[in-house]
């Protein structure tokens, strides 16, 4: 039995995996992520949000956001090792989860387009090159933190049509003052910009909010994927909730930049469960 988790800084998805037949069972806790959080704090979230019986793997696959450094891994690693009994905890990044569940063993670019977004040439068994993504203040370009931005940007600096700016303030009855508050005074203000990525797709029958969506997948493709010197070559494969929810204008976004579009997926755990079934 192997347990292999997908962690983010909200939500994380175990999936307890039975290789030799398949067979499997998921459960979801609070988000761990060792970048934010220390020992304790993991090893409480464990302690009341896992609830599954087993406690015994063979191996921990555990795929985390801020899982960037061998300080930050070993954290999460000796959280884990104080719950769990296994012989093998394995600590690597939420881009690797990306590449392992895109590419499996094939070379390729993979791409993260959710809250935020990454991207790296994976050979086939490493992560060999990666632009930096910088985050929501530098980077993040096609992200939906950064599609989110824009549009509060243009809703309040009046770009847009004024129709749909009517149609924001009566779907969201805020105001100016209020969203100034949230991104400037309040924790996480990526994710309440990326919150307004569902008045998007909602609404994306309105050219200017299909417009804002393609010159957003067109920067993370220009200032990201475009770096990488395979890029013209290889299948540009996403996973994320941005790259599921707006795939048909992602896609052309791709063609129109002479990319190759590989798989969009919106969750890496069916391939993180095919890679290590394989493995």
């Amino acid at each position: 039995m192997i347990l292999i988790a997908d962690s983010g800084s909200t939500k994380t998805t175990w999936c307890m995996l039975n290789a030799k037949t398949g067979e499997t069972e998921y459960l979801k806790t609070r988000g761990i992520n060792p970048y934010y959080q220390d020992h304790d704090t993991i090893l409480k979230t464990l302690e009341e949000d896992f609830t599954g019986a087993q406690r015994q793997f063979e191996t921990i696959y555990f795929y985390g956001a801020g899982c960037a450094n061998t300080e930050i891994n070993q954290t999460a690693r000796e959280a884990l090792s104080c719950f769990f009994q296994a012989k093998q905890i394995e600590i690597t990044s939420d881009l690797m989860a990306a590449a392992h569940a895109l590419c499996g063993e094939e070379e390729g670019i993979a791409c993260i387009l959710g809250t935020g977004s990454n991207s790296c040439y994976y050979d086939g068994s490493k992560i060999s090159a990666n632009v930096s993504p910088l985050g929501f203040i530098l980077g993040d370009e096609g992200s939906g933190a950064v599609i989110g931005k824009k549009l509060l940007a243009d809703i309040l600096k009046k770009q847009l049509p004024q129709d749909i700016i009517e149609l924001f303030f009566n779907t969201y009855k805020t105001d100016a003052a209020q969203i100034l508050h949230h991104i400037y005074k309040q924790p996480f203000p990526n994710r309440y910009a990326a919150g307004f990525t569902h008045f998007i797709s909602e609404h994306i029958s309105y050219p200017a909010l299909r417009q804002l969506v393609k010159t957003s997948f067109d920067e993370f493709l220009k200032r990201n994927v475009m770096q990488y010197e395979k890029a013209g070559q290889l299948p540009i494969h996403f996973v994320g909730s941005i790259a599921w929810h707006f795939k048909e204008i992602l896609k052309e976004s791709l063609i129109e930049n002479n990319l190759k579009p590989g798989k969009i997926i919106k969750d890496p755990m069916p391939g993180l469960i095919k890679y290590h079934s394989n493995h």
